[in-house]
């Protein structure tokens, strides 16, 4: 998929963790840190979220929220932010049909094997709903979020 830099973020309605339906329209006004992990507990998706964890007093300073997104079920996020107290949202996406609008589902290849799944990607929605940073793939997920922390200061 092409980058999404610069349109419009595509629209969703998923359940997230927190019982409430989300939507990206709910979010204008502030900006929004999507990312997208295969799995919850699982060794990356582990220390991607717990990188977002660390730093989410700093990106909420920013006027931003962060959510995660995977195909796994709510009691399964549960089970996730329970046991690494995670501070924010988790979106569930058991039909990976917000996952494909944003490009974070489809081929990739992991060992020199090509599967189906979900890409670890992010995108950052700016106040108006456009977005303005898009990971087509995220290659170091423990060192990601960071990088993410360091755009959104540059905003």
């Amino acid at each position: 998929m092409d980058s999404l830099e610069g349109k419009k973020a595509p629209a969703f309605t998923l359940e997230g963790s927190d019982g409430k339906k989300h939507s990206i329209k709910d979010y204008l006004g502030k900006k929004v840190v999507i990312y997208f992990y295969p799995r919850d507990n699982t060794p990356g998706c582990t220390k991607e979220s717990c990188g977002f964890r660390d730093l989410n007093a700093e990106i909420s300073d920013l006027n931003t929220v962060v959510l995660g997104v995977s195909k796994d079920s709510l009691p399964s996020h549960d089970k996730f932010i329970a046991k690494f107290e995670l501070p924010f949202t988790l979106l569930s996406d058991p039909e990976t049909k917000m996952m494909a609008k944003y490009g974070a589902w489809g081929e990739k290849v992991l060992y020199g094997k090509t599967s189906i799944g979900c890409i670890r990607s992010t995108v950052i929605v700016d106040e108006k709903g456009k977005i303005v940073k898009h990971w087509r793939k995220v290659p170091k997920a423990e060192a990601h979020p960071a990088k993410v922390l360091e755009v959104l200061q540059g905003l």
